[in-house]
Parts: structure tokens; sequence; C-alpha cells
């Protein structure tokens, strides 16, 4: 089982940048695929980026792609993703998700566990 807990978000004027992290407690966080998804007042939950358990292979939605990067310390059982360049409508609730199967899936229901969620505010 993994517990995850994000922090990092806040209130940043557009342009600027965010660094979220998540810290994992639990032995599968190594062996796991991690993803960061994202939820704005009134929309169903979206994929941002996911990372396989070495950080070998990255996949990003295309609204964030050359702007955002994940990235993960296994030796800290800590997923990151840092956000460059923010946009209003980057504006939402961020929650990193494990996936013990290691799918690397941009589907929500493919991920076990969920962390409570850090706010992200961009303004304009």
């Amino acid at each position: 089982q993994v517990q995850l807990v994000e922090s990092g978000g806040g209130l940043v004027q557009a342009g600027g940048s965010l660094r979220l992290s998540c810290a994992a407690s639990g032995r599968t966080f190594r062996t796991s695929t991690m993803g960061w998804f994202r939820q704005a007042p009134g929309k169903e939950r979206e994929f941002v980026a996911t990372i396989t358990w070495n950080g070998g292979s990255t996949t990003y939605a295309d609204s964030v792609k050359g702007r955002f990067t994940i990235s993960r310390d296994n030796a800290k059982n800590t997923l990151y993703l840092q956000m460059n360049s923010l946009k209003a409508e980057d504006t939402a609730v961020y929650y990193c998700a494990a996936d013990p199967d290691g799918l690397a899936s941009i589907r929500s229901r493919q991920y076990d566990y969920w962390g409570q969620g850090t706010q992200v505010t961009v303004s304009s």
C-alpha cells in the first residue's frame, strides 16, 4: 500500500512557476508508476503527466507539454511536478497517484492510490 501527501501548491501569477511535491510512504512507491492529475471546478479530473518506476519514461498531456516536468527521487520516496509558464487555465486541484501495476496509463481509473490534492491558483 502507498500513502501519498502533496504539497507545494499556492497562488502564482501567470507566467510564474511552482514545484509540487508528493511524499510517499510504503514500499511499493519505488516500483510504481506515478502520475499527476488535476481537477478544475466543474470539470472532470484530467491527466497531466506520468512517469515509470525508474524515471525512464514520461508522458505528458498536450496542454502541459514543454511547460511541466515530472520527476521522481526513489531514494526520497518523492514525486515532483515542476510547472513553468503557468497559465490561468492551469488553475486546479492537483493530485498525485500511484499505479503499482506500472502501466503508465493516462486513465485515472488505472491508479489505485491517491493523495488529498493541493490547490494551484494562477492569476491572470
